[in-house]
């Protein structure tokens, strides 16, 4: 079947020479960096009670890191997990570093689950059917969903929808998908934009840096929250087509235009070269070259929350 979705640029996944290349060839050469399997990575417990009730209209969003590129985000009395993976392992072979930031059991009622692309450490199904509520995705995923006793809403990119009084809206992303072995690109990729009465909160999704970065921020101004990966892109001759190193992400986050940084997709699975306490360090460094002002950027322990609001 032919590739139904692109990039903005046109591009689609990378040829096989190349992912042969990265996976077997370079491995079998010792041509790629080592580095330990685990790391300590900083993890709070939540507080349940506080997270039992979503802020109110007017009094922002609540953002909850729960590990990877897994949030719990609430605002206006709606409750939205986004990519949401808390089992012990993706695909049984990749462990979790670190536990995640609320058990499924412990979460307060969730009113959808916002799921970006398909690949498996985004999109959970154990996870989704557990927590049960309504999912939000790209366009195409209506193989994975249907028969799984979970109701769902696709969306192309820049388009929309509503979970009670918040607009969730699917923007673009650079990356691709694949669940099978024939399937490559069937199903939209992207990120989402969260807007309520006193917060509008970007997550990336997975992605490279790309000039998409410049119209969403232009699309939707005023952005309170980046939710911005800085993992998973050693190495970068490999990596970088679809995943951003925190230099990049720095740089998605100067062209989102958005108020505050939070970082995300790192120190939970280790998928690929680099060391899994790396990136925030990475980060830093960029931060301080900069010259930014420190109370912008936020890495959040796992279990971590912190609100934001406009103004």
């Amino acid at each position: 079947m032919a590739m139904r979705f692109k990039n903005l640029d046109g591009s689609g996944p990378q040829a096989f020479t190349r992912v042969f290349k990265w996976a077997v060839t370079d491995k079998l050469l010792g041509k790629r960096r080592g580095s330990p399997a685990r790391a300590v990575v900083p993890h709070v417990e939540p507080d349940l009670a506080v997270l039992a009730t979503p802020p109110a209209p007017g009094e922002g969003a609540r953002l909850t890191w729960l590990g990877h590129a897994s949030w719990l985000v609430q605002l206006d009395g709606v409750s939205l997990l986004i990519d949401p993976v808390l089992r012990d392992a993706i695909n049984v072979v990749i462990r979790r570093n670190v536990p995640p930031g609320v058990p499924v059991e412990k979460l307060p009622r969730i009113d959808a689950s916002l799921v970006s692309h398909n690949h498996y450490d985004h999109l959970d199904l154990p996870t989704l059917k557990q927590v049960g509520a309504r999912v939000i995705t790209g366009l195409g995923h209506a193989p994975v969903f249907q028969g799984q006793g979970l109701s769902f809403h696709e969306l192309d990119w820049w388009e929309s929808t509503q979970v009670g009084p918040v607009r969730v809206h699917y923007v673009p992303s650079q990356h691709w998908s694949r669940r099978g072995l024939n399937d490559a690109n069937e199903m939209l990729w992207g990120g989402f934009v969260v807007e309520g009465s006193s917060a509008r909160v970007y997550h990336s999704g997975d992605t490279a840096y790309f000039q998409g970065f410049k119209e969403i921020g232009a699309r939707f101004p005023q952005l309170d929250a980046a939710l911005l990966p800085i993992g998973a892109y050693d190495p970068a001759w490999f990596m970088r087509l679809q995943h951003m190193n925190p230099e990049e992400a720095v740089q998605a986050f100067e062209d989102l235009g958005a108020l505050a940084f939070f970082a995300m997709h790192w120190g939970t699975f280790k998928l690929t070269d680099e060391p899994l306490d790396e990136p925030p360090v990475r980060l830093d460094a960029e931060w301080l070259r900069r010259g930014w002002p420190r109370d912008r950027v936020h890495v959040l322990p796992v279990g971590g929350t912190h609100t934001v609001r406009h103004g």
